[in-house]
């Protein structure tokens, strides 16, 4: 018998072979096998296929947010940002920082005729804002360059646009919760806007509720110092090595900075799939978490498997 064994390679392939051609009188145990061994494959693949489903969409949602956003940023703690253009050569000195952007973000108001929509205000350098975000390949009419200091245009995402009734060539009132001190008492501060130009991000909550400008159109808006932004966006070579970068970065510049990554600013999107797909394996797992297959997810990656 030892020598059979020896025979055949490999020894799981004459185990299986043992028990599913069974002598005539073990009918029964042999259809058990057969049975058992179709169970699990259909059970394994039900496991890719819903993991696979999962990676698949949040790639594509995490391409989509990075699309409109940055990889990391650094601000200061409290107040704006004065001297950005040192605070970005600084950090551009490391190899894994591709790129660096200033922006002004805000809060407002934006009003055409009866129809009035609150939205985020964004402001941004248009050449610089290439090297960080896909902003400009995601516009269908106009593009970035149509931004011009002191020409108050803005750009809307479609869904905006939409709402408020306006298509490139409007003017739209936009309103900020910055008050203006006047004889007939005190005013919120009103600008008037050029729309020129519209993005569609294929996600609702861009196209629905930002609004770009230039930046120092927005430092007026807002009423910033000259040359004040609120951070510097950033680029990095790597996405995936952004919380570990952005420490560092931070570590290195004075008291007073903050630096965030991408995971910090858009938790709730990837830990939302990460718990979605633990719950689908857990579903799938015969003893419901209990010793069977299970897995880590962590977002941007595949997930690191554990054997209970």
């Amino acid at each position: 018998m030892i020598g059979i064994v020896f025979m055949f390679r490999p020894l799981e392939l004459f185990i299986g072979l043992r028990y599913t051609r069974a002598k005539r009188r073990n009918h029964f145990i042999s259809f058990i096998s057969l049975t058992s061994m179709l169970g699990i494959a259909l059970g394994i693949t039900a496991l890719i296929t819903v993991l696979s489903v999962m990676n698949g969409f949040q790639q594509e949602l995490r391409g989509r947010i990075l699309a409109m956003t940055a990889h990391a940023t650094i601000s200061r703690w409290s107040g704006p940002l004065e001297n950005w253009r040192a605070v970005r050569d600084q950090v551009l000195q490391n190899p894994e920082v591709q790129g660096g952007a200033p922006f002004i973000r805000g809060e407002a108001m934006l009003n055409n005729a009866s129809l009035v929509s609150g939205a985020l205000i964004q402001g941004i350098l248009p050449d610089e804002e290439q090297q960080v975000s896909d902003i400009d390949g995601k516009m269908v009419q106009g593009s970035l360059d149509d931004l011009r200091p002191g020409g108050f245009g803005i750009i809307l995402g479609k869904e905006l646009a939409n709402a408020l009734g306006l298509m490139v060539g409007d003017k739209v009132t936009v309103i900020t919760p910055q008050a203006t001190v006047t004889p007939a008492g005190v005013l919120p501060r009103l600008k008037r806007f050029d729309v020129v130009g519209i993005f569609k991000a294929g996600m609702y909550e861009y196209d629905r509720g930002l609004a770009l400008v230039h930046v120092a159109d927005a430092g007026k808006l807002f009423q910033y110092p000259d040359g004040a932004v609120n951070g510097v966006h950033l680029k990095l070579r790597d996405l995936f090595q952004a919380p570990r970068l952005a420490r560092q970065l931070a570590a290195r510049l004075p008291d007073g900075y903050l630096a965030r990554d991408w995971t910090q600013d858009h938790a709730s999107f990837f830990s939302g799939g990460a718990d979605r797909k633990n719950r689908d394996v857990r579903d799938l797992d015969p003893d419901r978490g209990g010793g069977g297959l299970q897995y880590r997810i962590r977002p941007g990656d595949g997930g690191d498997r554990q054997t209970g």
